[in-house]
């Protein structure tokens, strides 16, 4: 009986030493980082063979980078000090772009225009710096709306795209199911896209992203013309949770229409940003901070 007594009184009185004892908390040793004074948002593009690198390739592409142009980075604190950069909303693996957006924070004030150009000379042809800005108050998360894709299907006539195109449009709802990190999601596609519309390689009235400028389209350049069997689809798509992905539109019209391309398309982003629901344009995300700039 003693010895039971025992047993059950002592975790009590172990628990009262224990939280008696002074708590002992590591510190990182040296002095605290420096802050961060600016804030800077820059828009890239990946391009040619270089779409193929995945998230993760490039930002160890972008912190050499950094560091190769003497760009004078903030860190965070504790034991494992990283630059402080915030990745937005990065296309898929195998997707091109021309508006992809990262942050980073200096400790000292620049010059947006010289880290531009420091940066993009130090980074691999086809990751390329569009432009660097200084950030304003707002979120630049908040302004990533909605995207413009560019699907180019090489031997595809664009009829047939076209009607599978309007079958899926006449769609109250199209759900497809993708399998994600936590297992299978189905969610409706149709939901998310704004508009879609079709070309023929000559109809084609522009291709606004290779010339750095979203609202106005100039010719498509030689090279990067497709030849005449091919069908060009462009499409206003609204960010959504989870993301509505090109291939998730691409499994809708098999399913709805049996489309089935003869080789997949080469896709490209175009521009994501604020979105205006009544025309279906997306604007420039850097816009409110360029003004701010200005002032």
């Amino acid at each position: 009986m003693g010895g039971a007594a025992v047993w059950l009184i002592w975790p009590v009185w172990l628990g009262s030493v224990h939280a008696m004892a002074p708590s002992r908390q590591r510190i990182p040793e040296g002095p605290a980082p420096d802050p961060a004074v600016q804030k800077l948002r820059i828009r890239y593009a990946k391009r040619g063979r270089l779409r193929f690198s995945s998230s993760r390739d490039f930002q160890r592409a972008l912190e050499r980078a950094l560091r190769r142009a003497d760009v004078p980075m903030a860190f965070s604190g504790g034991f494992h000090p990283h630059p402080k950069i915030s990745y937005a909303n990065a296309a898929a693996t195998g997707t091109a772009s021309e508006a992809e957006y990262v942050e980073i924070s200096v400790t000292q004030r620049v010059d947006p225009a010289s880290v531009r150009v420091a940066l993009d000379e130090a980074l691999p042809e086809g990751i390329d710096i569009v432009e660097v800005v200084e950030a304003g108050p707002a979120a630049l998360a908040d302004r990533l709306e909605a995207s413009v894709w560019l699907l180019e299907f090489d031997g595809l006539d664009r009829h047939l795209l076209g009607e599978a195109v309007d079958a899926l449009l006449a769609c109250e709802v199209a759900e497809v199911t993708r399998m994600t990190k936590s297992g299978a999601r189905t969610f409706d596609v149709r939901a998310a896209i704004v508009a879609a519309t079709v070309f023929a390689p000559d109809e084609y009235p522009g291709d606004e992203a290779r010339h750095g400028d979203q609202h106005a389209p100039a010719p498509l350049e030689p090279a990067a013309r497709p030849g005449p069997d091919c069908a060009i689809l462009r499409m206003v798509v609204r960010h959504t949770t989870p993301a509505v992905r090109p291939g998730d539109i691409l499994t809708a019209l098999r399913e709805i229409a049996d489309l089935l391309p003869p080789r997949s398309p080469l896709v490209t982003r175009l521009a994501q940003g604020p979105l205006d629901t009544a025309t279906a344009r997306v604007a420039d995300p850097l816009a409110a901070d360029k003004k701010v700039n200005d002032m």
